[in-house]
């Protein structure tokens, strides 16, 4: 039996396959999706770096640590959000390991990511706020590709509607995951009516998210870890409403999904963070081997030519980097001249003449340097 023709004629379709065999091997479209959005928030990631001052390649350095934690703290999230499915009776603990069979947590996920991310910022010298500001468009361009995912498997969808983009879900096959249960003419079993398509709805939120985090950010020269403050802002005000939506089952306090309550408490903590943090977007000059400064377009995401340097041998890793002023660093992108340590004792009570608060070379005062350059070693600051 089929209930297909219970569906009106416009309606958003949903694939009836979510898993393809390649041999052996089972290639599934969650998997692929998660793959393209982390490559996607790389790509975004590795380039707002590379405008503040950060090597080459430091990205990839990152997600080393980053992703798999990020994958990790999701699952664990939801394991502990349901545990019933995997301790409770009739669960299986063993399951819970299956991270194939589905069952991502993104508070988790940002969770472990952050806490992979600042242990690889610590070792390279970087200061965790840079890195997250750097990321702050990347993860929501990630999780609207992956929320494709979810639409292969026909999941997170919200109640019934009548709307022009109402969504057709197909009934999975328990017995045969990734796959739609079909009848006897072999075709594939729709869930009678239509439905409220909440991936779709979260996907779009993401990519004006993103939209959202590159325009203010752009406009405000927000650091400091402002600019993924705001993010998080703009993604759980968008979760909050569209968890509301779902019907699939959750766990729930006073009768509210626990996701809504973790929405709702993570924008608070975000705008507290936004609110009281002040200062000006952090660059980057490296200490040790670096490669030749260049100029750098007034751009959020990096215009300058990433493959100019590619014919000729890949320079070393800095050693660490200083913290300096956008002027500063621009000068030093376009002289190669770095600024003058901070402090007392970079150069000696009578560097800049008899009086040490008199201006310098450049026309900036002793309470000028130390006030509104901030340069400082960078892991003091990660």
């Amino acid at each position: 039996m089929t209930y297909a023709s219970l569906a009106p004629q416009a309606a958003l379709p949903s694939p009836s396959t979510a898993v393809w065999q390649l041999g052996p091997v089972p290639i599934r479209a969650y998997a692929l999706c998660i793959i393209l959005g982390i490559v996607v928030a790389c790509w975004v990631t590795e380039r707002r770096l590379r405008q503040r001052g950060v090597a080459p390649g430091a990205v990839l350095d990152i997600a080393v640590w980053a992703v798999p934690a990020g994958i990790i703290g999701a699952r664990i999230y939801h394991v502990i959000t349901s545990p019933e499915k995997y301790f409770g009776t009739g669960g299986d603990p063993m399951k819970a390991f299956a991270i194939w069979e589905g069952g991502l947590g993104i508070w988790g996920a940002v969770a472990g990511g952050a806490v992979g991310a600042w242990l690889a910022a610590r070792q390279l010298g970087i200061p965790f706020a840079v890195v997250a500001d750097a990321l702050a468009p990347g993860l929501p361009l990630a999780q609207a590709i992956g929320r494709l995912g979810n639409w292969f498997n026909n999941e997170l969808y919200g109640g019934r509607t009548s709307l022009p983009w109402g969504l057709e879900i197909h009934r999975m096959d328990p017995d045969n995951p990734g796959h739609a249960l079909r009848d006897d003419a072999g075709q594939p079993i729709l869930e009678p009516g239509l439905y409220h398509p909440t991936f779709a709805y979260e996907l779009l939120w993401n990519l004006g998210v993103a939209a959202l985090v590159l325009v203010l950010d752009r406009k405000l020269r927000l650091g400091r870890g402002r600019a993924f403050a705001l993010y998080v802002m703009g993604y759980t005000a968008g979760r909050f409403w569209i968890e509301l939506m779902r019907t699939d089952e959750a766990n729930t306090i006073l009768g509210v999904r626990l996701n809504v309550w973790t929405a709702g408490l993570v924008f608070l903590g975000a705008l507290a963070y936004f609110v009281r943090v002040r200062g000006p977007r952090e660059y980057l000059i490296p200490v040790g081997a670096a490669p030749t400064p260049e100029p750098v377009a007034d751009s959020d995401v990096s215009q300058v030519d990433l493959s100019a340097r590619e014919a000729g041998a890949r320079p070393a890793a800095p050693e660490g980097y200083r913290v300096v002023s956008e002027e500063q660093y621009r000068h030093w992108r376009e002289t190669g001249e770095e600024p003058a340590p901070d402090g007392p004792d970079a150069d000696g009570p009578d560097a800049d003449g008899p009086d040490a608060d008199g201006p310098d070379a450049d026309g900036q005062t002793a309470q000028d340097r130390a006030g509104a350059t901030g340069i400082r070693p960078a892991e003091r600051d990660s």
